[in-house]
This record gives C-alpha cells, structure tokens and sequence, in this order.
C-alpha cells in the first residue's frame, strides 16, 4: 500500500532526520489520479469498452512501476547516506516533493533527494513527463532519474527507468558510449563515497 505524507505546497522539504524510505511517498494528487484511473478502467469495461480499459490498466501499472522505481532509487540513497552518517559523516539530506527538472526538451515531475556535506552536494532527480506538453522520456524509457554531484560533472549519471515485460522494473546508466548497464547499489554506494572525498 502506497501512503502520503505530503503536503499540497510545490517544493516542500523535509530535513533528514525521518527515514526517507520508512513511508513510501505520493502525492495528494497522484493518489488521487490513481484513484480515477481505477473508476474509468470500472467503467470503461461495464461500458464494453475493452480497448480503453486496457490501455487505463497499462497506465496505472507503468504508474506503479515509475513509483517504485523512483522510492528504491531515493531509498538507497537514503540508506547509504544514512549508514555514512552512522560512522560520524554528518551528511544532511533534503526531500523534495512534486519537484521538476529538465531532460533534453522534456520536462520531469517527481522528487528530489539532496544529501549535503559541508559545501558538497549530492542531488538525485527522478521522475516523468506528467502532461503532454511536458514531453517525453527518450529512450523507451518509462520514467528518467538524473544523479549530480555539485562542482564535479564527470562524476554525474543519467538514468533511465526500463522495464520488460514480467520484469521488476530498472534504473539503467546512460553512457556516453551507449551502452546501458543496471544501476547496481554498489554503484549508488560509490556516489556516497564521492561525497565524502
């Protein structure tokens, strides 16, 4: 079961000291969407409308799966940022709800997870085009995730949520040499280490 914590103002933030990854998040409104996408499945099926019942049931599954996908990679971070703070780090961690962010033309809606050491950042952005005049997740892709480490660009990735069918759903890497391999938790494990260096 998904719950919600968060409150209707844009850009809220919350200071680390709750376990990010102890409530699954969603919004009021995604909830909501969830929701009315389950009442027009309803009734497009009772209505005999088949074809548009199917593509509602496709929706709200890829919904599921970009939620998911979005909390394990916010909860990994959160777990390692907490198992460094543990040892003495200090790392202060910011969540952002309804947060967006650019992709090429396109525009993502989602969170946002900032672990800061000092003058250091660690910033990780997921989420998807929530509109049609947001765009589009290039690739194939059902939701996009970008990890930045302020001042330090090459040590940047660019993530990509795919999913085949009867599959869990997983954050590839986007390299520069196109190829696309898993977003491993040791590799998350690395850019917490880079934080703290």
């Amino acid at each position: 079961m998904i719950t919600s914590r968060h409150k209707s103002d844009e850009g809220r933030t919350t200071a680390g000291d709750e376990p990010f990854g102890a409530i699954s998040t969603l919004s009021e409104l995604e909830a909501e969407w969830a929701r009315r996408l389950a009442e027009a499945e309803q009734s497009a099926r009772a209505g005999g409308r088949g074809d548009v019942a199917d593509y509602l049931a496709l929706r709200a599954l890829n919904d599921m799966a970009r939620n998911t996908g979005i909390e394990w990679l916010l909860a990994t971070f959160t777990a390692h940022a907490g198992e460094a703070n543990r040892a003495g780090a200090g790392i202060r961690l910011t969540n952002t709800d309804a947060h967006r962010f650019r992709v090429g033309a396109s525009t993502m809606v989602g969170r946002r997870l900032s672990l800061t050491l000092g003058v250091r950042v660690l910033t990780v952005e997921a989420g998807w085009p929530r509109t049609p005049r947001d765009g589009i997740v290039r690739g194939g892709g059902l939701a996009a995730a970008r990890i930045t480490h302020f001042g330090n660009p090459p040590a940047n990735d660019e993530l990509l949520l795919m999913q085949k069918t009867g599959d869990a759903p997983r954050w590839m890497v986007l390299d520069a040499a196109g190829v696309r391999p898993t977003l491993e938790e040791a590799r998350v494990a690395q850019h917490v280490a880079k934080l703290l260096s």
